[in-house]
Parts: C-alpha cells; structure tokens; sequence
C-alpha cells in the first residue's frame, strides 16, 4: 500500500516543500485539501543504501510547523505517561505498530530496521510528525495517538497551499 504514484508536479511540489530533492518515494500517501502531497510513502532503504525507517514522511511545512508546535507543548510526554496507565491505549497503539510494520514490509525488508518502527512506536511517543503521517496515511482510527495528534491540530491548511505555481521547481530531476 504505498498510495498513489507521484506524477512530475507531485515530486516538484514536494521539492519546493522540502527546499530539496525527495529520496526514495514510493507513493503519494495523503494529499492536503488543496490537492499537493502532504505526506509521502517512502522505501525502506534510500538510494544511497541508508536505512529508512519513516514509511509515512510528513512534507507540508504548515503540517510540520503545527506538529512542531505540538510537540514543544509536551503533548508527547503525556501521550507516553498515558500508554503506561491506560493498558487499552497501549494495546491500541502496539497494533498501529504492527500496522506500520506491515505496510513497510510490503515495500520491501531491511534487517538493520525489522521490528523498528517509528516514532517511538510501541512503548512510547518521540515524534508526533511520524504519528500525524501515519494517521493521515492510514486513516482514522489505525493510530490512536496519531489521530489525538492530528485532531489538535485543528484546521492547518486552512490558509492554503504551502506551495505555489510560483515556488515549484520545475525541469529538475527527481529522486
């Protein structure tokens, strides 16, 4: 399940967003409203040969920002304090572990990262960006920490695209 393939626009729209190239997409998992890439599937090892475990890469700098903002709140530090007391939220979140495994390893296996998620999945919470897009590329209800993180977030795009037909970069090659 790695989405949609990216066209040319796609992988530019993520250049400009990215303000460099994208390495190792293998799909288009989530768009924003305004219809470019919000998050990306990305293979489990780079071009480089690089290990990569973050199967679901958020792009958008008005997605990240919000996450980030989040994330300095100390949301994560009550997220991983919860896991260790409510034992159903920490069944929930194991399975949305073994969710990303499964989606990873359908992209292929790397044994330097089987068994390792991301985002401090399963035992705790290191990194909401990898939540959010997760939950994003999954859908609701896979994620449970992922969804809390993204219903905090409230309406992020609304002010519209992060990347405009002027920003795009155009006529350079994409990884």
């Amino acid at each position: 399940m790695t989405g949609q393939r990216p066209t040319q626009a796609d992988l530019d729209a993520v250049h400009a967003q990215l303000g460099r190239l994208p390495r190792g997409v293998a799909g288009v998992a989530h768009r924003c409203p305004c219809g470019r890439p919000d998050v990306l599937t990305t293979e489990p090892r780079l071009p480089d040969g690089t290990p990569f475990p973050t199967t679901y890469y958020a792009t958008c700098p008005k997605l990240t920002g919000a996450i980030s903002t989040l994330e300095a709140s100390g949301m994560m530090r009550e997220m991983t304090a919860r896991l260790a007391e409510d034992e159903d939220l920490a069944r929930r979140y194991a399975a949305a572990h073994e969710h990303y495994l499964a989606r990873r390893s359908e992209l292929g296996e790397v044994a330097e990262i089987a068994g390792v998620s991301a985002g401090g999945m399963p035992t705790r919470v290191k990194c909401l960006h990898v939540l959010v897009a997760h939950s994003l590329a999954a859908g609701p209800g896979v994620n449970p920490l992922g969804d809390e993180a993204l219903d905090a977030l409230g309406d992020w795009w609304s002010s519209g695209s992060c990347v405009t037909d002027e920003s795009s970069v155009a006529g350079e090659p994409s990884a």
